[in-house]
């Protein structure tokens, strides 16, 4: 099996990837229709693994500084137990060893789970970038943490690692500045997954060449369906979708005039994106 082939095993293995029947597609959070949803962070080796990680993660955000050290106490046992997440941080720290830099970074929260282990395996420094702006430094052992200051970092080479790159606003909203504040540059950052979604050539234009282990485009739905783990109809709305997002969305809903209404009926979060559906007029309706 080729390395290729076996990430995608396990991103349906462990549901990382999803994807729906013809007639459920999934709300996004931009109160859009698709085929498919990503959780890049359930390849932590289950989706239950990765929400008690999750979990951690937040409660452990109350004391920033203690934050690093105990996701990777907790990343270093998952690392032991679960074979799919071994063999996958094995990957990563492979890719990344031809890369030159002085340190891993990831992003809270969903980058630590994949730029922790990438940093103690390479027997690198950490630098956690917070979504308040915040960035703590941790040795390769996760012994000591630090605040870092502005400038404190200068001259210095990051590899971000990340769990998803579509757009990258991340990118431009919080990581590179982090990064600029410090003093530090990122050359290259590494994505478990590509969304082929205009991140990788925003990234190129910011000076960080992308990485990525995949990319979800039709190659990757096309080596689904033929292990069988997708059908015909499912791979055909797929392709639907890359081809146009919207029109896809619309075609769906003039074939299932009730959608909406039924959506809206089901409350909830449901009820949420069909609201904003609305309000947006992709629906066919302000």
């Amino acid at each position: 099996m080729s390395e290729q082939e076996t990430i995608i095993s396990w991103l349906f293995k462990t549901q990382a990837i999803r994807v729906s029947p013809p007639d459920q597609p999934f709300w996004y959070t931009s109160g859009t229709l698709g085929p498919y949803y990503v959780n890049t962070h359930f390849l932590y080796g289950s989706e239950a693994a990765a929400n008690e990680l999750l979990t951690l993660i937040e409660a452990a955000a109350q004391d920033p500084l203690s934050m690093p050290a105990r996701i990777a106490g907790a990343v270093r046992k998952q690392y032991q137990e679960s074979k799919l997440y071994h063999d996958l941080c094995n990957m990563i720290t492979a890719w990344l060893k031809a890369v030159d830099c002085d340190f891993i970074s990831g992003g809270e929260r969903r980058d630590f789970f994949f730029s922790i282990p990438a940093a103690i395996l390479l027997r690198k420094p950490h630098l956690s970038l917070l979504k308040s702006g915040t960035a703590i430094w941790s040795d390769c052992d996760f012994r000591g943490q630090k605040i870092v200051g502005d400038d404190e970092l200068s001259g210095l080479r990051a590899a971000h690692v990340a769990d998803l790159v579509t757009e990258a606003s991340s990118y431009q909203r919080a990581w590179l500045p982090a990064l600029r504040r410090c003093g530090a540059a990122m050359p290259v950052t590494l994505a478990v997954i590509d969304r082929d979604q205009g991140g990788r050539e925003w990234l190129a234009q910011a000076g960080t060449e992308l990485l990525a282990l995949t990319r979800i485009d039709r190659s990757l739905f096309a080596q689904a369906l033929y292990d069988q783990r997708i059908n015909d109809d499912q791979f055909r709305q797929i392709n639907r979708f890359i081809d146009d997002p919207l029109d896809y969305m619309r075609h769906f809903l003039a074939e299932h005039p009730d959608f909406i209404q039924q959506q809206l009926a089901s409350g909830g979060k449901n009820r949420e994106r069909a609201l904003l559906c609305l309000e947006k007029g992709y629906a066919g309706t302000n």
